[in-house]
C-alpha cells in the first residue's frame, strides 16, 4: 500500500470526501515499544541486526553527560546523524532492534526511542487529488497601479478571509516590521514566487530532513512543485506582499523564511527535522514559527510509551529552546474534528509510515506534537460564517494545562459559502511556480495567526512569547458557542458539541484573532 502523503498535512485539499490524517503502509518489527524495549536486554546477549532505523536519545544537557552518551551509542553499534547539545538531544541510525533499550539504561539519558515504524528506506508515495488554482491577472504597471488606487491586491476580492479577521484594515494602519520574521516550517517555500520574494528572508531558511541541517542555496525550496506545495501556500497567508500582483497575507510587510523538514520520499514531517527546525529558527532569532502539521508517524505520541514519549522529549525540548529564544510557536489543531479535551480519542491512523493500529487513547497524556506541546498557541479553523469548520479538531478541558485551543482563524470551509465576488469558502493563497489556489484545513488556520502574531509583535517589540500570546487571546473577538445544534453537513445530526462560555470556549478557544487590534492596541 502506498502513504497518501497530502492527507496527513493540516490542508484538506479542493473538495475530499473524507478528513485529512490517514495514511498507512506496512508495520515493520523492528518498531519499538513500551513493552518490547523498557527492560534492557543483556550485554552478553547476541543481537540479530534488523531494519536501521532513526531514533532521539534524550540527555541531560550537560557537555560530560552529551559526551559520555555519544560514546554509548557508538558501543551499541549506532551512528550520530545530529547533535543538538543545549537541549540535550542527540539523533542516531542504528539497526539493532534493542537499539532503545540499550539507551535508556544508560545514565544520564532521560528518554530514547525510534522515531519512525518502517526503515530508512525509500518509500512510494500517492497523491489524493489536486489543489483548486486560480490564474492570476497579468502584472503590469497598469494592474499594480489600479490595485494600488483600490488599496487591493487583484485577487484580493476572492480573500474573505482577510475582511474576515480585519487584515485588510489592519494593513491600511501598519503592515508589520521589517525586523519581525515567521518561519515556515514545512514542505518548503518556493522564494521565487512574487508575492513572496520581496519578503522572503533566505537567512533564517534552511532544510532540515533527516535531522541534518542544510542552509545551502535553494535547499528550502519544495522537491516537487506539484507534490510539495503545501508550505508555499502556508508562507503566502503570513506574508504575501502588498506589491500590485496576486494576494495578499495577513502581515504583507514582515519577512517569511522556510525550514523545510518533509522526507523527499515520503513527505512525512519525523521527529529529528521537526527538532533541527525548531534549534535553528530559535538560532537565527526567528519571532514566530508556524507549524500545520503533526509530528510523524504518531498522531498522537502516548507518554505511557517509551517511543512516543521520547518524541514527545525531544520535540518539546527543541520547541521550548524556540520559546526560550523568544520565538512564539503557533501550531495547528487538525482536521480530525476530534474533541481534544475529552476524555477519549479514537485514532485509526497511526503510525502512518507502517501498519495502521486502531488505538483508544486519552488526549490528556497522549499529545498531538507539537501542536499540544506547552507555550503553544493551538489554532482551530473558522468558515466565513464564523463557524467552526466541519473538519476541525476542537476542545476545552480546564483540568489540563496545555493542548485546549487558544484561539481560531479562518481556515475555510466548503460547507460555508461566501457572497460574491468571493465565491469559494476556502482559502486562496501562494502556489509554487507564481501560482494560486484554493486550499481548506487548520494549516490555513495557523498562519493567519501567526501573520497576528507578527503584527503583534511588530507593535510590541519588546513582548515575551507568552505576553503576545495573551495579546492574542485579549483581542480575540469570540462568536460564542452556536445556539442551534452544530451539523455543518445538515443531515440533521450533531457533528459536535460546543462547550464553554462566550468568553473562552471549545470551538473558538479564547476568539477569533483580530489583526486590527493586533495594530491598533
Amino acid at each position: 500500500m502506498a502513504h497518501l502523503r497530502s492527507r496527513r498535512r493540516r490542508a484538506l485539499l479542493a473538495v475530499p470526501a473524507g478528513l485529512a490524517l490517514t495514511a498507512s503502509i506496512g508495520f515493520l518489527p523492528g518498531a519499538a515499544s513500551a513493552s518490547s524495549q523498557d527492560a534492557p536486554s543483556s550485554a552478553s546477549a547476541p543481537r540479530a541486526a534488523g531494519p536501521a532505523l532513526s531514533y532521539v536519545v534524550n540527555t541531560a544537557p550537560d557537555k560530560a553527560t552529551v559526551g559520555k552518551v555519544k560514546k554509548e551509542i557508538a558501543k551499541a553499534g549506532g551512528s550520530i546523524v545530529a547533535s543538538y547539545p543545549k537541549i540535550g538531544v542527540l539523533v542516531a541510525h542504528a539497526s539493532a532492534p534493542d537499539f532503545a533499550a540499550q539507551m535508556r539504561s544508560v545514565k544520564g539519558v532521560q528518554s530514547a526511542g525510534a522515531t519512525r515504524t518502517s526503515p530508512l528506506t525509500p518509500a512510494a508515495t500517492t497523491e489524493v487529488g489536486k489543489p483548486e488554482k486560480v490564474k492570476a491577472p497579468r502584472a503590469s504597471a497598469q494592474s499594480a497601479a489600479k490595485a494600488r488606487a483600490a488599496g487591493q491586491e487583484p485577487l484580493e476580492p476572492l480573500q474573505w478571509h482577510l475582511p474576515a479577521m480585519k487584515a485588510d484594515e489592519a494593513a491600511k494602519v501598519d503592515p508589520g516590521d521589517r525586523n519581525v520574521t515567521v518561519a515556515v516550517i514545512d514542505t518548503g517555500v518556493d522564494d521565487t514566487h512574487p508575492d513572496l520574494a520581496p519578503n522572503f528572508d533566505r537567512r533564517a531558511s534552511a532544510n532540515c530532513a533527516n535531522g541534518v541541517l542544510d542552509t545551502s542555496k535553494g535547499a528550502w525550496r519544495p522537491y516537487d512543485a506539484d507534490a510539495d506545495y503545501h508550505g508555499t501556500h502556508v508562507a503566502g497567508s503570513v506574508a504575501a506582499a502588498r506589491n500590485g500582483v496576486g494576494v495578499a497575507g495577513v502581515a504583507p510587510n514582515v519577512k517569511v523564511s522556510a525550514i523545510k523538514v518533509s522526507d523527499q520520499k515520503t513527505g512525512l514531517f519525523y521527529a529529528e527535522n521537526v527538532v533541527c527546525a525548531f534549534v535553528f529558527a530559535a538560532d537565527k532569532g526567528v519571532e514566530v514559527t508556524n507549524n500545520s502539521y503533526y509530528v510523524d508517524p504518531w498522531m498522537f505520541n502516548c507518554k505511557n510509551d517509551a517511543d512516543q514519549r521520547a518524541i514527545l522529549d525531544a520535540v518539546g525540548r527543541a520547541a521550548k529552546y524556540a520559546q526560550d529564544k523568544g520565538a512564539v510557536n503557533v501550531a495547528s489543531a487538525g482536521n480530525s474534528n476530534f474533541d481534544l479535551g475529552g476524555k477519549s480519542i479514537k485514532d485509526t491512523s497511526s503510525p502512518n509510515d507502517s501498519q495502521k493500529v486502531d488505538r483508544e487513547i486519552d488526549p490528556a497524556t497522549c499529545l498531538d506534537a507539537p501542536t499540544q506541546l506547552p507555550g503553544v498557541v493551538t489554532v482551530s479553523a473558522t468558515g466565513v460564517n464564523s463557524l467552526k469548520s466541519y473538519y476541525s479538531n476542537y476542545g476545552l478541558n480546564p483540568s489540563v494545562a496545555s493542548g485546549q485551543i487558544d484561539v481560531a482563524a479562518p481556515g475555510g470551509d466548503r460547507n460555508q459559502v461566501p457572497e460574491l465576488p468571493a465565491k469559494d469558502g476556502r482559502i486562496l493563497s501562494t502556489m509554487p511556480g507564481g501560482d494560486y489556489a484554493y486550499l481548506q484545513g487548520t494549516s490555513m488556520a495557523s498562519p493567519h495567526v501567526a501573520g497576528v502574531a507578527a503584527l503583534v509583535r511588530s507593535t510590541h517589540p519588546n513582548a515575551s512569547p507568552q505576553e503576545v500570546q495573551w495579546l492574542l487571546k485579549q483581542q480575540a473577538d469570540n462568536p460564542g458557542c452556536p445556539t442551534a445544534p452544530y451539523d455543518p453537513n445538515g443531515d440533521g445530526k450533531a457533528d459536535a458539541t460546543c462547550t464553554g462560555t462566550k468568553h473562552v470556549n471549545s470551538f473558538y478557544g479564547y476568539g477569533i484573532v483580530n489583526a486590527l487590534k493586533a495594530v491598533t492596541q
